[in-house]
């Protein structure tokens, strides 16, 4: 447990005032991990075309190469969190994979960047649950979907920045440009984020822990404790397909635009941020919201919202990747964009309310190893494998044939594993199955 509790030291208005400050710089640290995360989306046309790729191995350098190890170090990152200072593991994540993220403008061929890309996931695994965390000690229960929903505004934001800047800066100086300068920013971002977040006192605001429950559980104790709640492995797997059809889509939906629609890279790059900009923070924002008002009275819902923002998405992305006209385009898209991601902030927050604060960063982290290993590392992959096998029958218009397979595939089985998350929840909930009304 943290010896720092300088937070709860602090008078009642001034830490309300205070926790906002920290939502934003853990959220500017987030979407510096987006960035860097789906730069490579923007960037994949020059760098195929400088480095002589197929769509294969751009599916493994932009999913799998970055899911092999942030899945694989985000377990015993998060095991460190429940018991070290979560702020200075944060810095050191970013620190770390920011440098790598500018090593990858250093890369002269697939392996290079592969290997560069191979250590931004090791670094971006030591600050996404150590961040979920943290939130929940500066929120109480009834905030807490609202907040990580904040949070969870770095997928739109910071995905539409990468899309832009990247865009930007490769039609200008180059594709390596655009990773060395994303790169230096997060390290530059890195010694203001330790100066100013303040390391909370660890379950400050939730419930007094049960008589005899352990104050430094084991990996074990946290399996065993989660193995015995359904609903986390059905809101783990149906994670696991969002992320399939979210990192998916945006990885996949630059290289559509340009193929098979004509765009330039710099007209790509502004349209689908946009989209992503506007459609991913009314979808978050709707999703934390609809989550917190509606799981006062249920908590079911926590999990029904996602479902039926799937099942509403489907037929607008099958329609929007068939239309020529760029504007019914943008406003089609909008849709799927927004219902795509309004799954995070009720997913995320329902995962912290299903193990008690002892045991959250860890639990988090066996949520994300399943969903992005799944999600990140196949996903991006399978996109592209399918574009490949279907290029010498359609040419360019592979990609869309490969979008609309995953699609019909994914959307229904995100749609079913939360409906089936939704049927357990409530009784999985941690601290009783009745919530507060407020």
């Amino acid at each position: 447990m943290t010896t720092d509790s300088r937070v709860a030291d602090l008078p009642g208005h001034e830490r309300s005032r205070y926790r906002f400050l920290v939502l934003f710089m853990l959220l500017l640290v987030y979407c510096l991990s987006y960035v860097d995360r789906q730069i490579i989306g923007i960037l994949a046309v020059p760098i195929k075309a400088d480095l002589q790729l197929s769509d294969t191995q751009l599916g493994l350098m932009g999913g799998f190469a970055f899911a092999i190890f942030y899945t694989g170090m985000g377990i015993p990152i998060a095991r460190l969190a429940d018991r070290f200072n979560r702020v200075r593991i944060i810095t050191a994540a970013l620190t770390l994979w920011s440098g790598f993220t500018a090593v990858c403008g250093l890369a002269t061929g697939f392996w290079s960047l592969f290997l560069a890309r191979l250590g931004v996931g090791v670094g971006e695994a030591g600050g996404v649950a150590p961040s979920f965390s943290i939130v929940s000690d500066y929120f109480p229960t009834e905030q807490r979907g609202r907040a990580l929903a904040v949070l969870t505004l770095a997928l739109p934001i910071g995905s539409a920045i990468g899309l832009f800047i990247g865009g930007v800066l490769a039609a200008e100086y180059g594709w390596r440009t655009a990773f060395i300068v994303m790169g230096l920013i997060g390290i530059a971002v890195a010694p203001v984020f330790l100066l100013v977040v303040r390391e909370p006192v660890r379950g400050r605001l939730d419930p007094a822990p049960l008589a005899g429950a352990k104050l430094r559980p084991s990996f074990g104790d946290v399996l065993a404790h989660v193995r015995r709640k359904p609903s986390f492995w059905w809101l783990s797997i149906a994670s696991a397909m969002a992320s399939m059809l979210s990192y998916g889509l945006a990885f996949w939906l630059p290289a559509f635009m340009s193929r098979s629609r004509g765009l330039d890279l710099v007209q790509t790059s502004q349209f689908l941020a946009a989209i992503t900009l506007i459609g991913g923070v009314i979808g978050i924002v709707a999703g934390g919201w609809l989550s917190d008002h509606l799981g006062r009275t249920n908590r079911a819902f926590y999990a029904l919202i996602p479902s039926v923002a799937f099942l509403i998405g489907m037929p607008f992305l099958l329609i929007g990747v068939s239309l020529t006209s760029l504007p019914l385009i943008f406003i089609v898209l909008m849709i799927p964009q927004a219902m795509g991601v309004l799954w995070t902030g009720p997913s995320v927050s329902a995962i912290q309310h299903l193990a008690p604060a002892s045991m959250r960063a860890t639990a988090s982290s066996i949520y994300l190893f399943i969903t992005n290993l799944v999600g990140l590392g196949v996903g991006t992959l399978a996109f592209g494998a399918i574009s490949d096998a279907l290029t010498a029958e359609y040419g360019d218009a592979a990609l869309r044939y490969a979008i609309i397979i995953c699609a019909v595939v994914l959307y229904p089985l995100a749609v079913l594993f939360y409906w089936l998350a939704s049927r357990s929840l409530t009784a999985d909930w941690e601290g009783g199955s009745q919530p507060a009304i407020r």
